[in-house]
């Protein structure tokens, strides 16, 4: 599969593979000769499935409610004719579920996907249904931006969020390992994360916050006050919204947290921290391809 995953955007659209996750109106929509009942084990998921984690208490509280209700939706699936078998495109956790309520019979929706469309679907479904934190949906955003080629404006307005949304989330993958882990814990939120994005130590000052218990709030001012004693006094410039609205678009962007200093009136400084030499070797064919 993976050969076919290609950087590129698809035929069909993004809006248009929108429409075919809205299960609400599929399950209305679709003529009653497309819904068909499946025997469960002739379902199997999709190895690429970019959600890994499954709650157990979830899971058993909509297994009772399969046993109660049956499946209210019916799964989005695709046939695969060297099997035999149907492929999950939409709808695992309610295969999950129907499982463990001992169901024989799953009722679904054939569509015909690619295998690169069958990815997309699945981020996409991701981001309107699941209980994802930040860094998940963070994610998710940026394989849809990288794997299929998709803008921020173009996302923000598919997925009916705004582009703010969309970047603010996306900064936050310019975060150590560590930080991260943290907000997925829940041991820090997004908004705790967001104020850490451009401080000099990032990892050290969450350890703070954490031990502290701190707000957001008060993270921002303790990132404020950090910089303020780190910056020369004669070099010192206050912000301005544009500034930090470019800065926030470029290290989304670049995937490497990017800071921007007006020296004087007209001149100033540009400047990109990268974490690897990796980090180095993209950077540099970005700039030779546009040069």
């Amino acid at each position: 599969m993976s050969a076919k995953l290609e950087r590129r955007g698809l035929g069909r659209g993004l809006s248009a593979l929108m429409a075919e996750i809205n299960l609400d109106e599929a399950a209305e929509s679709a003529p009653r000769e497309s819904l068909r009942m499946l025997p469960i084990e002739s379902v199997v998921p999709n190895p690429d499935q970019p959600r890994r984690r499954y709650g157990a208490e979830e899971l058993a509280e909509l297994a009772d409610s399969i046993r109660v209700r049956g499946v209210l939706q019916p799964l989005i699936v695709r046939h695969q004719p060297d099997s035999g078998l149907y492929q999950i495109v939409a709808g695992e956790r309610r295969w999950r579920a129907a499982q463990q309520a001992r169901l024989h019979e799953i009722p679904a929706i054939i569509r015909d996907f690619t295998d690169t469309e069958v990815l997309e679907v699945a981020l996409i479904e991701n981001i309107q249904r699941a209980d994802l934190n930040a860094v998940e949906e963070a994610a998710a955003y940026r394989q849809l931006m990288e794997r299929f080629g998709h803008t921020q404006e173009q996302l923000a307005e598919a997925l009916h969020k705004s582009r703010s949304h969309v970047a603010n989330h996306l900064r936050l993958l310019t975060l150590p390992e560590q930080v991260l882990d943290w907000v997925r814990e829940g041991t820090l939120t997004a908004g705790h994360a967001r104020a850490l994005i451009t401080a000099g130590d990032p990892v050290a000052l969450a350890r703070r916050v954490i031990d502290r218990g701190l707000s957001v709030r008060e993270t921002e001012a303790l990132v404020q006050a950090r910089e303020q004693r780190q910056a020369k006094p004669h070099r010192k410039m206050e912000k301005d919204a544009d500034t930090r609205a470019l800065e926030g678009d470029l290290t989304a962007q670049l995937k490497m947290r990017v800071a921007i200093d007006h020296v004087g009136t007209e001149g100033g400084r540009l400047s990109v921290t990268y974490r690897s030499l990796e980090d180095l070797d993209r950077l540099c064919h970005l700039l030779a391809r546009n040069a």
